[in-house]
């Protein structure tokens, strides 16, 4: 803290891991940051939550506001108590060269102003992004860069992807072949579980462009043609033209046989041979599922999601 002109300038203190508290002013709700990664001297700031952006000024939190009232409440104090210690020892100095009767003594006696020191809460997730390099954290996992308003789903679907191909990683590493076949069906379900947790968001993020929001914001991707079929409508573009006729079908039979996975244990109906165009499958007997295809798969996922983050963003 320094004082200039009669005004204190009280820095906001940060947590000792780095990140400074900021609170949205049309929202209302809390994130972090930390001040010299991403823009450099960037004084606007944006809503990682609703998108509203405004100078760095407008984002303070009331910790903070307290905090800083309470150091220039703790200075102002401190400083006129101290006048009135020198006022005390003056009078006291000069009453005892004083021959009289009487003697009068001057004692001053204070109790300083707490400082109010600014909370830290735990946030969910914690992130550098990767257009601007700015660390910030946020509560729930989607969110927009607070320095260059990059929305973060593309990054999120790609750390989850390499999560799965962890799982792949060490379906390779065990020699029990029951694990191994777990850990790749697990695999094959959180891809799927991220494409559909990143379509959502995206969509729920651009409703607005849409030409029907309420429909955008319900549209889901496990199951890859009605996802197709609904950005087409609502968002005026084709998800799988990035792909080639070979992947869009390979994706499709990846995520049925997430289907049966999940809802028959792995054993092939009807439904799905009639969806997947899957030559192997026969009615009755187990789907099969190598690490192979849920490596091609996350591939594919990827293509996926930058293509369809692109037009989302070309739409807007």
């Amino acid at each position: 803290m320094y004082k200039d002109h009669n005004q204190f300038n009280v820095p906001v203190p940060a947590s000792r891991s780095g990140y400074t508290g900021r609170e949205c002013p049309e929202c209302r709700k809390f994130f972090k940051l930390v001040f010299g990664t991403g823009i450099k001297h960037s004084r606007q700031c944006y809503c990682p939550y609703c998108g509203h952006h405004q100078d760095h000024s407008y984002f303070h939190t009331k910790d903070q506001i307290d905090y800083v009232t309470s150091v220039a409440v703790n200075a102002v104090t401190r400083e006129f108590n101290d006048s009135l210690q020198q006022m005390a020892r003056d009078f006291n100095r000069s009453n005892r060269r004083s021959k009289g009767l009487l003697q009068l003594s001057m004692e001053v006696t204070s109790t300083p102003t707490n400082i109010r020191v600014p909370a830290d809460p735990k946030l969910e997730t914690y992130i550098e992004c990767t257009n601007c390099t700015l660390k910030y954290a946020v509560y729930g996992v989607y969110a927009f860069c607070p320095d260059c308003a990059r929305h973060n789903s593309v990054q999120i679907l790609e750390n989850n992807l390499a999560i799965s191909s962890k799982l792949l990683d060490l379906s390779v590493a065990t020699d029990d072949n029951a694990l191994a076949k777990q850990l790749i069906g697990s695999a094959l379900t959180d891809v799927v579980s991220s494409f559909d947790g990143f379509g959502r968001e995206i969509c729920r993020t651009y409703a607005s462009k849409s030409s029907n929001s309420s429909e955008a914001e319900k549209i889901r991707f496990q199951n890859l043609p009605g996802a197709q079929n609904n950005i087409l409508k609502c968002f005026g573009f084709d998800i799988a033209t990035k792909l080639t006729s070979s992947d869009w079908e390979f994706a499709i039979r990846c995520f049925q046989k997430r289907h049966v996975l999940e809802h028959r244990s792995g054993v092939v109906d009807e439904d799905y041979t009639a969806k997947a165009n899957d030559p192997k499958a026969v009615v009755g007997r187990k789907v099969s599922l190598s690490k192979s295809e849920v490596r091609r798969l996350i591939e594919v996922i990827r293509e996926l999601g930058n293509h369809i983050y692109t037009k989302m963003e070309e739409e807007s």
